[in-house]
């Protein structure tokens, strides 16, 4: 997968590696599970509900545009993303499933994160026969994975 970034100015402040996950299905971009770190990371305002909405509407949009922009026609769409104050890391799954990390600039890895978050999805989700990939994430398997990863008691 081609990666492509749009970087903002990068801080110099060194910051915890505390992350926000979300995770958003398409073709609606509705947001389905949303998990949040323990603490914030310095940078990293706290999201309303309704910003996390926005906020998936808008990257849905923003993932469909990148994936077209590839002078190979090749590209899945955008895979990091840099603010100023912040990186978003995407994981785009082979069923179409985006997993969605927010972190500080500094943090390294947020992709090797990302890979453990659809790990615990595909052992404790997909191999639910009443999970549809539109429905709601109800599994306490995913949910104590997820929350051991990201260390939320």
């Amino acid at each position: 997968m081609g990666q492509q970034k749009n970087r903002g100015a990068k801080g110099t402040k060194k910051t915890s590696p505390e992350t926000v996950p979300l995770r958003v299905p398409p073709p609606t971009g509705k947001i389905t599970c949303i998990r949040s770190a323990a603490s914030k990371p310095d940078g990293l305002a706290a999201l309303t509900s309704n910003e996390y909405l926005v906020m998936a509407g808008t990257l849905h949009g923003i993932h469909a545009i990148t994936a077209r922009l590839s002078p190979t026609g090749s590209s899945s769409g955008a895979e990091v993303i840099e603010g100023e104050t912040f990186k978003m890391t995407i994981k785009l799954t082979p069923t179409g499933t985006k997993f969605v990390l927010l972190t500080s600039l500094s943090e390294t890895s947020a992709e090797l994160m990302l890979g453990k978050v659809y790990e615990a999805y595909a052992d404790s989700v997909m191999k639910n026969p009443f999970q549809a990939p539109e429905m709601p994430i109800r599994s306490e398997g995913f949910d104590n994975k997820v929350n051991s990863l990201f260390g939320v008691a």
